[in-house]
């Protein structure tokens, strides 16, 4: 693997992470752990638009739209006309160039955040589904390592 992250046929290699002795290691357990831990909601969806996976904030943020409820279903669901069309033409976009992997969605002044569209894709560039990513950019009120605040 060379310094950009790629391996020397250009393809993503994240299989290459430098760890001594990866038998007992979960990877998948490892990735759902950083989304779960997300203060941001965080909602993956496959090709044909069914939502796989929402971590405790986005479970929290959708409550009057199903929740926890809307796993399995279609996102077209949750979206009228405009917004279901503008998701079919991202990920139209997407599925055009493995270069195609973000786009700037919305900005939300009320909670003073920025809303993309992200391209989620296999290790030799396939498309495999989409998520939502909300930035906040407020800035963090929270004390620099205050161990004994709790968590955020």
């Amino acid at each position: 693997m060379n310094q950009t992250g790629k391996s020397e046929t250009g393809k993503s290699d994240m299989n290459l992470v430098n760890m001594n002795d990866r038998s007992d290691m979960n990877f998948t357990q490892l990735y759902k752990s950083v989304l779960d831990q997300d203060r941001a909601p965080v909602v993956l969806c496959g090709l044909d638009h069914t939502v796989l996976y929402m971590n405790s904030a986005a479970i929290a943020r959708y409550a009057r739209a199903g929740g926890a409820g809307l796993l399995g279903k279609s996102l077209m669901d949750c979206h009228g006309a405009y917004g279901s069309e503008m998701i079919e033409r991202v990920v139209a976009w997407f599925a055009q160039s493995a270069d195609n992997n973000i786009i700037y969605e919305s900005r939300n002044d009320d909670e003073n955040k920025d809303v993309y569209m992200v391209a989620l894709r296999d290790e030799d560039g396939a498309l495999i589904g989409y998520y939502e990513k909300h930035e906040y950019r407020a800035r963090e009120t929270a004390t620099c390592y205050d161990f004994e605040g709790g968590s955020l």
